[in-house]
């Protein structure tokens, strides 16, 4: 019995030793950087060829989505691209969030792509691209980004228009729809140049509103270039703009009308020579016209003229006056002063007696159908942008702002309301 005992104690021995061999060579096997394979071989591929082997599957094409994937308050204009290196595109769609697609345009390289037009403000857009490489091997991308709201973008309403023709007094008027802080940078962002070469400054009146003007009245049949470069620029914190265009006017002919309250006569001039002189009536010694250099800023073939607008006003909270249909009207200030055609008044009245609240009136008939009369005249001859100086009405100087009459500041004035 005890020589069993001392033989299965031996056993059990010998078996230990063997587990511990058997655990080394494990532990030996699991650590080593040996080659050996799955099939213990010692041949198999190492992490760096198995690493260089996926390398050779993978696309060597390079793909920019922009704006960044998860961007907010990007741009309407520029933002939205895809390009590729090292292969070209093969597909690219980009699409609302809620499934609209996008019309885009490829280059003829296939190495970009661009929406064709517009973006729509406070929108998000998802863009999927793809490309291959020289090899065939193709890559993916994906983002997604939203367009700045309304209430973080600013837009300048302008004029004149694109392709119009206008008088030698007409600025490039810009009013934007929200307070801009940063004038400067605002201001960078817009150039107006003249193809007669003349230096052309901006003045801001306020925080809404920049005019662009030379020293002198533009020249005659040159071309005026107004290009907005705004989209992105931070007009005021958190506010951008959105707006990237060019436009183009022409000037007309050098025309400008002298209005004499005194002697309540009206020259009008082309190129310096008298082309016409018309009878007028300005307004009375209790309602005096302004005085100084006026732009023609609408033309209306007849239109309405309340009283109570402007603060003339009886007993009774209505106007002093409220006509219906005052024909050939063209604006000269904001707060209401016209040269128009009068047609209630006497025949007599003008050339000698100042009877108005404040506009020039000229001789006319009712419904401005009758084109020999001397408002007709004027009104057929006029176009927006056309200076009429008004003098001698003993009322103060028009203010600059009031209307599109920047020209009564002089232009160390005006270059001092410069934000560049």
């Amino acid at each position: 019995m005890e020589k069993r005992v001392m033989t299965d104690s031996k056993r059990r021995k010998r078996l230990m030793a063997a587990s511990a061999l058997l655990g080394g060579v494990l532990v030996l096997t699991a650590c080593s950087g040996g080659d050996a394979d799955a099939s213990g071989s010692g041949d198999g591929t190492s992490q760096a060829k198995v690493d260089e082997a996926a390398a050779k599957k993978t696309s060597v094409a390079q793909i920019k989505i922009t704006p960044a994937d998860g961007s907010s308050n990007a741009s309407i204009n520029n933002s939205a691209a895809v390009t590729v290196t090292k292969g070209t595109l093969t597909e690219v769609t980009m699409t609302t969030s809620d499934g609209k697609a996008v019309e885009g345009q490829l280059s003829a390289d296939k190495t970009s792509w661009k929406p064709s037009g517009q973006l729509e403000r406070s929108t998000t857009y998802k863009v999927a691209a793809a490309a291959k490489d020289s090899e065939g091997r193709e890559a993916h991308e994906n983002a997604s980004f939203t367009t700045v709201s309304p209430a973080n973008s600013f837009i300048g309403n302008f004029t004149p228009d694109d392709g119009s023709t206008v008088g030698v007094g007409m600025p490039v008027s810009i009013n934007f729809n929200k307070a801009i802080t940063d004038k400067a940078a605002v201001q960078k962002g817009i150039t107006v140049t003249s193809s007669a070469g003349q230096e052309v400054v901006g003045h801001w009146f306020n925080a809404n509103r920049l005019d662009f003007r030379p020293e002198d009245y533009w020249k005659e049949d040159s071309t005026v270039t107004l290009k907005l470069a705004l989209d992105g620029v931070e007009g005021a914190s958190g506010v951008y703009g959105v707006q990237q265009k060019t436009v183009t006017f022409h000037i007309g002919r050098n025309q400008v009308t002298y209005v004499d309250a005194q002697t309540k006569q009206m020259k009008v001039t082309q190129d310096g020579k008298t082309v016409k002189t018309i009878p007028i009536s300005a307004g009375s010694p209790e309602n005096k016209t302004y005085q100084g250099q006026m732009v023609i800023s609408e033309k209306f073939k007849e239109t309405r003229m309340n009283g109570a607008t402007v603060g003339f006003t009886d007993d009774d909270g209505k106007g002093e006056y409220d006509i219906k249909d005052v024909p050939h009207a063209m604006r000269l200030t904001n707060s209401g002063t016209f040269v128009h055609g009068n047609y209630w008044g006497a025949k007599s009245v003008f050339g000698n007696v100042n009877t108005s609240h404040g506009c020039v009136g000229l001789s006319d008939t009712k419904g401005a159908n009758d084109s020999s009369t001397p408002a007709a005249w004027f009104f057929d001859n006029s176009i927006v942008g056309d200076v009429v100086v008004v003098s001698n009405t003993g009322d103060k100087t028009v203010a600059p702002d009031n209307g599109l009459n920047g020209w009564n500041m002089d232009w160390a004035q005006w270059k001092a309301g410069s934000a560049v």
